[in-house]
């Protein structure tokens, strides 16, 4: 997918994924990571989710991934935060109090720009992301992140029904990304109320993911 479509869906504020309260999967299943309080927390396609609200008003710090700036901007608003912004490689970086969010392509940023990561939250990153560039994201993130602690949120529908995003993303595939490298666990499994945008039936899933021992 070109950056156009999603410059172009926060232009015209196409943004059916942006919940409107924080992710309760999140509330209920982010301490099974076991972060330590203070830790930092990367956030791939953040948007401006209400998410990291959370993540800051629970003492954590928050690094995230963002290709829209206008996102970002709404963001830092939503907070009422005051972004100091600064040119880091080839992302522009919005820097607040215990918060770092580079405005680019995800896969411009290395290990070295977004620094230490305690853990990752994936909640509807993955999903967003067609067949073909899934597996050079799940790469890129286990590579950018040192294999930290993974909390992925993600669903399970037809894809034949739906043309995506979010895409359908099973368990199996997964497992083929993040199984070299990640104990997989299954935290929650539930139905989608009134499906896929209202089209298909649609399960939303929580896993946990922790760097393999040896």
């Amino acid at each position: 997918m070109e950056p156009s479509f999603w410059h172009n869906r926060w232009q015209t504020n196409q943004t059916g994924w942006h919940e409107s309260t924080v992710n309760s999967l999140l509330i209920a299943h982010f301490p099974s990571v076991h972060v330590p309080l203070g830790g930092r927390v990367f956030v791939p396609l953040c948007g401006k989710s209400l998410d990291l609200g959370w993540f800051l008003s629970c003492g954590y710090a928050v690094a995230g991934a963002e290709l829209s700036e206008l996102a970002v901007t709404q963001l830092f608003a939503d907070l009422g935060m005051e972004a100091r912004i600064s040119a880091v490689g080839k992302h522009k970086l919005f820097h607040g109090e215990k918060l770092d969010i580079f405005v680019g392509d995800l896969f411009d940023l290395s290990r070295e720009v977004i620094g230490p990561v305690d853990a990752v939250y994936d909640r509807a990153a993955l999903v967003a992301l067609p067949e073909a560039m899934r597996t050079r994201y799940t790469s890129h993130l286990k590579t950018i992140t040192a294999l930290a602690p993974q909390l992925v949120i993600g669903y399970e529908y037809d894809q034949t029904l739906v043309p995506g995003p979010p895409f359908s993303v099973t368990s199996d595939e997964l497992h083929r990304h993040y199984g070299d490298s990640y104990t997989l666990t299954p935290l929650a499994r539930m139905d989608v109320p009134g499906g896929l945008k209202g089209k298909c039936p649609a399960t939303e899933h929580v896993w946990k993911l922790e760097k393999r021992q040896g």
